[in-house]
């Protein structure tokens, strides 16, 4: 558990670049911000060979862990907080042992460790806050007893605007922290209650990023899906099923295969209610029997497609033509199936819409309401038109939810597709007879 757990060639260059640059100690103590002790012993391990700050580390640890969080409690400057931040890393750079040297100050000053570090976060400056950032979590992890919302709310915060920036560094840094800390079962419940985290790590997988990145979102989310209430509400909430299937489709590296597949398999242990639609919608059955063919090199795969594989067969089975369409409906995902052009599945299935206080009617109504997708849109609305045609008493009920005002507002929309279907649907609600109760 060293610095190493989050490493990133930005804080490896600037970490080099800023152990040259000098600190006025001398005019730190003249001003009272530290005391003459203080000073006599940072100067004893300042820009000094490796050999002697080992020794001293090794002697007087204890002393100069205090040291160096009491200098970044005290001072204003951000070179000087970046060079004790370095001081701090380098210090614990391949040394585990030396952990408890700083989360042992807290018995001396109950601000410490974590307070100067957390102020280092809010720093309008990227090295101070990476730099703050990997070694709070290397602290974070080590922790022996459960780590509470008071330490974890606010890094959790800067976690969240790390990975919803613009900054590849941000992201790199960010995501390497989440992934340490979700290890950790509190975590990820804490990460959970963040929805920015969750938001943005879902971005980063969007923009096609390199198999590393990646390879950690996706394991972020495979640590995230060992919770049961996760697992239920993580692909409602930030659709992630059909993302990750896109992912590992495309992906060269058999190392985010396996990952993806370890979550998917989480996902269908875990609550297969909630989450096999959605696969099933995202054509998971075919890709996971196409990787079923393969050679692998990590036996743990093989088992997880093996146990999806068979998951998916047994649930597709089982479905009928509208068992389809219903699931298709709760993953969010519509798009150009067969059955929603088909006019014998309408004249069929139009009325079981109905069914539940119009339960799917209503899901099929909130998409129309909710989704920017085009195609989504283009396929509700046309489906409203279907459901209006072969069922008489479809205007009224369409009307009463209060669904008509937005049909026609699409025939006004950007995409040309959505224009067409929902006049198409709009004349289906002009021409029908109105039937009345």
């Amino acid at each position: 558990m060293s610095v190493s757990l989050v490493s990133n060639g930005y804080l490896e260059d600037m970490s080099s670049k800023i152990k040259l640059k000098p600190v006025p100690w001398e005019g730190y103590q003249r001003g009272g911000v530290i005391t003459p002790e203080e000073h006599a012993l940072i100067k004893k391990i300042d820009r000094q060979p490796k050999a002697k700050t080992e020794s001293l580390l090794l002697s007087d640890g204890q002393t100069y862990a205090h040291l160096y969080l009491g200098l970044l409690k005290k001072v204003q400057r951000l070179d000087t907080m970046q060079y004790i931040l370095v001081l701090v890393a380098d210090a614990l750079a391949d040394h585990d042992e030396r952990i408890p040297l700083f989360t042992r100050t807290v018995e001396s000053d109950p601000e410490l460790p974590y307070t100067p570090l957390t102020r280092a976060l809010d720093m309008q400056d990227e090295f101070l806050q990476l730099k703050a950032a990997q070694i709070l979590t290397v602290l974070l992890c080590a922790e022996v007893r459960p780590l509470g919302p008071s330490q974890l709310h606010h890094f959790l915060g800067t976690l969240a605007t790390m990975v919803q920036s613009n900054s590849p560094n941000k992201h790199d840094v960010g995501v390497q922290c989440l992934e340490a800390l979700l290890a950790r079962p509190e975590c990820r419940q804490a990460v959970w209650a963040v929805p920015g985290i969750i938001a943005g790590l879902v971005e980063i997988l969007k923009h096609k990023q390199g198999p590393q990145m990646c390879y950690q979102v996706a394991f972020c989310f495979w640590l995230l899906t060992f919770e049961q209430n996760i697992a239920e509400e993580i692909n409602k909430k930030f659709d992630i099923i059909p993302l990750l299937t896109t992912v590992a489709q495309n992906a060269v590296k058999e190392k985010v295969i396996r990952v993806i597949i370890a979550t998917f398999r989480n996902l269908v242990s875990k609550a297969p209610r909630q989450n096999l639609p959605a696969m099933l919608v995202a054509q998971l059955l075919p890709f996971v029997k196409n990787l079923s063919g393969r050679k692998w090199t990590d036996e743990d795969i093989i088992e997880d497609v093996q146990y999806l594989r068979d998951e998916l067969a047994a649930n597709f089975q089982s479905l009928t033509t509208y068992d389809e369409y219903t699931s298709e409906l709760a993953s969010g995902h519509l798009s150009w199936s067969p059955v929603h052009e088909s006019d014998d599945f309408w004249k069929e299935n139009a009325t079981k819409l109905n069914e539940k206080d119009y339960g799917q009617l209503k899901t099929l109504l909130q998409l129309l309401s909710d989704s920017r997708d085009p195609v989504v849109l283009a396929v509700a609305v046309h489906d409203i038109g279907q459901y209006v045609k072969h069922y008489e008493r479809g205007k009224k009920i369409i009307n009463d939810l209060g669904a008509k005002r937005r049909v026609m507002e699409l025939m006004s929309h950007s995409d040309p597709d959505v224009r067409y279907r929902a006049l198409v649907s709009v004349q289906q609600l002009v021409s029908q007879p109105w039937i009345t109760v």
